[in-house]
């Protein structure tokens, strides 16, 4: 067996471990409780940190628990068993989640929230354009939206999936193989971007901003968008409030998650400024790039069946048709 079979071997191992722990905690929707799935990064990890959500759940008698996830695809895991009602994600796992009949949906958006992603490569390498990735080992999270970006940069340079060797890794993972030497290249978003840049003196091949529209989303599991949609689009409501805050107070955000996560502030500060904080709905423009990501994906063999993107987009109703019973 090669280095690189026994490291795909583990990255298996290791996507498998990230569902453990979601399949353990499976169970029914809780009255009186939202279920929040996170990164400590972003608008969530703000909104956490001001009890945003807390507050303005409070009139309806629901609290709220947080559940902290390292990346896309265990956290839609998560959402489709049942064990979190909310979360957020980037562009590409909602789409492996829809191939594989995930019960989930598409609560709002954040349209081209920035440009915190890069395929990044280490000091001293010879790459110089995205064509230079032929034959080259290029690591990314499977399913996540890494993976689209590096698929779309490999697309732009005239390069197919094929000519690269995938290393899937998770980003704890990808860093580790970074900083040693046994990767080409590593795409990856912040703040492991940022911290790969201050601390390791990495460099930017290409910036996602440069090769495809970056939006992410927030999901809902859809039984509780169906049953509890007031708790739902209060939630949402008072993440476009947290998003305005932030826009306008980048330096005390950069602080806030630099406290959180244990990422040095120059790090953190690299990362809030590359972020667009908006709350939006799921409009035309931004269902037809993700359906776009979805056919690049079965094209390529990626994802098993195409998906239509819109069949799992959730329409707020105007007033809740089901009394709340909130416990």
């Amino acid at each position: 067996m090669t280095t690189l079979d026994r490291r795909r071997l583990l990255a298996a191992g290791l996507a498998l471990a990230g569902t453990a722990l979601p399949l353990r905690l499976a169970r029914a929707s809780e009255p009186g409780v939202l279920r929040i799935g996170y990164q400590k990064n972003g608008i969530l990890a703000v909104a956490r940190e001001q009890a945003a959500i807390e507050a303005a759940l409070k009139p309806q008698g629901v609290s709220v628990r947080w559940v902290e996830f390292s990346f896309g695809p265990p956290l839609l895991e998560a959402l489709n068993l049942g064990a979190i009602d909310f979360g957020q994600t980037g562009d590409a796992p909602p789409i492996f989640a829809q191939a594989a009949g995930a019960n989930l949906v598409y609560a709002a958006a954040q349209p081209k929230g920035g440009s915190g992603s890069a395929i990044l490569l280490p000091k001293g390498s010879s790459v110089a354009t995205l064509a230079d990735l032929k034959g080259k080992r290029v690591a990314f999270a499977k399913g996540s939206s890494a993976h689209n970006f590096t698929v779309a940069a490999l697309e732009k340079a005239g390069l197919s999936y094929r000519d690269i060797a995938p290393v899937l890794l998770a980003p704890a993972d990808g860093a580790a193989a970074f900083a040693g030497g046994t990767i080409d290249a590593w795409t990856v978003w912040d703040p492991y971007f940022a911290i790969a840049e201050e601390g390791q003196g990495a460099r930017i091949l290409v910036q996602a901003s440069d090769i495809t529209p970056t939006n992410n989303f927030f999901l809902a599991n859809k039984g509780f968008a169906e049953e509890r949609p007031e708790v739902l689009k209060a939630a949402i409501a008072a993440l476009g409030e947290v998003a305005v805050w932030c826009e306008g107070n980048r330096p005390s955000v950069a602080a806030s998650l630099s406290k959180i996560t244990g990422v040095p502030l120059a790090a953190t500060r690299r990362a809030v400024d590359r972020i667009r904080f908006v709350i939006a709905p799921m409009d035309a423009a931004v269902i037809a790039e993700q359906q776009r990501i979805a056919d690049r994906f079965h094209a390529i063999g990626v994802i098993p069946r195409s998906v239509r993107v819109s069949d799992i987009v959730w329409t707020p109703p105007a007033t809740a048709t089901k009394t709340q019973n909130n416990g």
